[in-house]
């Protein structure tokens, strides 16, 4: 039986286990949160949409019963608390990197042999951390932030050349969010190259706001997004359950690619029922191989703050 856990049932979780649901992509589906009868309620609520939707998929909630999540074949993990007024980056690494540490320590526990999503925010430092924590293979172990950033970019392209979004192809690399590294050459509308049908100033503001596309979110909302990240964690686990070896952007830990070791950035995958197949290595120019050394400096700059938390 194919099996999925979400850990954490706010908006994300939550979207990403109905997404799973309503394309069949597992036959069971657990959603376990802290928050007493949430997981529950929206399991059950997902469930009760089935028979209008029509699919099969079970989903089941759980207030912190990780008996309930045995065998999964893949876990996703987007829990954690979103940046509040006042509270500086390294608090925000601090809380998240606790409640990811834990969250991964219960799922191994049940799952040994689980491929783990990390969801949660800062999105690279905490691939980082269920990393280390469940010492599984670095194929094991994704986060998943590329799959969100390029469909953004190719919702705005879509909607400058007013075209269907299904023809555009992209490819971004490197960290999540600002230091983010756009390929415009790697861009394609049908086959053809964006940078024949865009001029380059609207191509940049593009990017520019592609950079910052969740900011706009939470300036809209006043909370972050949560329908396209859900959407993108379950395009991930249906690519490891079907094996489709799809090519996705991925947060890994390069071992060597690119030139660089013990780093997690974005680079293009294969994904497939091992998780990450292959590692793609891009021939890169100088200005986008001076990009992705900015965007590793800022994560290992993170990933230091990390460091010296667990040493505390």
């Amino acid at each position: 039986m194919t099996k999925v856990t979400v850990v954490g049932a706010g908006n994300v979780g939550a979207t990403c286990a109905d997404v799973l649901a309503y394309r069949e992509i597992a036959e069971e589906i657990v959603l376990i949160d802290i928050k007493e009868g949430v997981a529950e309620g929206k399991a059950l609520d997902i469930w009760q949409k089935a028979p209008i939707n029509v699919y099969d998929s079970r989903t089941v909630g759980s207030t912190n019963d990780y008996s309930k999540t045995a065998d999964s074949d893949v876990v996703v993990i987007t829990s954690g608390l979103p940046r509040k007024p006042g509270m500086t980056r390294d608090d925000l690494i601090e809380t998240n990197a606790g409640i990811v540490k834990s969250v991964t320590e219960n799922v191994i526990k049940h799952s040994p042999n689980a491929i783990i999503i990390v969801v949660s925010n800062p999105l690279d430092v905490m691939t980082y951390q269920a990393h280390i924590t469940s010492k599984f293979s670095r194929m094991k172990v994704i986060g998943m932030a590329g799959i969100l950033d390029t469909a953004r970019y190719r919702a705005f392209i879509a909607e400058e050349l007013n075209i269907s979004p299904k023809e555009i192809q992209a490819i971004l690399m490197g960290g999540h969010g600002d230091t983010m590294v756009p390929l415009p050459r790697y861009t394609t509308v049908a086959g053809i190259p964006v940078t024949e049908l865009i001029a380059k100033d609207k191509l940049d503001a593009i990017i520019e706001r592609t950079k910052f596309g969740g900011g706009e979110l939470v300036k809209l909302m006043g909370t972050s997004a949560w329908y396209a990240p859900g959407s993108a964690a379950a395009q991930m686990v249906e690519s490891i359950i079907k094996n489709q070896k799809r090519v996705f952007p991925v947060c890994i830990k390069l071992d060597g690619e690119y030139g660089i070791d013990d780093c997690y950035l974005g680079v293009p995958v294969i994904l497939g029922k091992n998780g990450v197949e292959k590692v793609l290595e891009l021939e890169l120019n100088s200005e986008e191989k001076e990009l992705l050394e900015t965007s590793r400096t800022h994560v290992k700059e993170v990933m230091g703050v990390l460091d010296k938390i667990s040493e505390k």
